[in-house]
């Protein structure tokens, strides 16, 4: 049983309930998570990094705030592409959130990204299936795309599993863009995420999806890509449109 709260540094925690294998801690937004490995299982502890270090573009308040989202995001939505979360523990450092640990290679690397790529359409076709349904989920939840780009898509090349991870950016509703340019991948990002106080809401959600189907499967069929080439240039009013489309889209092809 995992407590609700310690009072020791994270770090000090985890070497206590376990081994950590893995650390990452050169993640540009400042957090620090890690690989744990227990009699039992295996976890993956993701945490708002050292409080007193002023280098990341994030301060800790803001990277706690941020942790908090994915606390609400992984309680509202439940679905297959997202790591369950079994604990969230507070510390002096900021909450600890506590996942399951799974494995795969991210899709952002570019030799990992042209290894998906050649994959059977068929494969690529089904990962973007759940990505899509997965978002369907958030658009129902009321959930906002922030940050998406394909370094928060995990692939295990053997099993055929994806997992989505790092929804901490995402808003709970539309919001407007306070930056100017947001932070993310122009590759992935739609017109607004540029623009300053434009809307950002479902509809930027659809383009941000569309796009990663352009990067990710080189030659759709044609139906698909009519709806992707929709989604990124006169746009559909909503997550839920585009998704739609794609659906009947995908049935067409299906029956070809």
């Amino acid at each position: 049983m995992l407590p609700s709260e310690i009072a020791v540094h994270p770090v000090d925690y985890l070497d206590r309930l376990g081994t950590i294998f893995a650390r990452f801690t050169t993640q540009d937004s400042g957090n620090f998570s890690y690989g744990v490995e227990t009699a039992d299982t295996r976890y993956f502890v993701k945490t708002a990094g050292d409080p007193s270090d002023p280098t990341p573009y994030l301060d800790f308040d803001d990277r706690v705030a941020l942790l908090r989202t994915a606390v609400e995001l992984a309680r509202s939505v439940q679905h297959p592409a997202l790591p369950t979360l079994h604990a969230v523990i507070e510390s002096a450092a900021g909450p600890m959130l506590v996942y399951e640990w799974r494995d795969g290679e991210l899709l952002g690397p570019p030799a990992t990204r042209e290894r998906f790529r050649v994959l059977p359409a068929d494969e690529i076709l089904t990962v973007l299936d759940t990505l899509y349904e997965l978002h369907a989920r958030l658009d129902e939840a009321g959930w906002v795309e922030g940050d998406f780009y394909d370094g928060a898509m995990m692939y295990d090349f053997g099993t055929r599993r994806l997992t989505v991870m790092d929804l901490d950016t995402y808003v709970r509703g539309p919001y407007r863009n306070t930056m100017g340019r947001m932070f993310g991948s122009e590759r992935f990002m739609a017109p607004e995420q540029l623009a300053l106080g434009a809307p950002i809401d479902s509809r930027t959600t659809a383009y941000v999806m569309a796009r990663a189907a352009l990067v990710l499967l080189p030659d759709p069929p044609a139906p698909l890509r009519e709806v992707l080439v929709e989604a990124t240039t006169t746009r559909f009013p909503s997550y839920s449109a585009f998704y739609d489309r794609w659906l009947t889209a995908s049935a067409t092809t299906s029956a070809c």
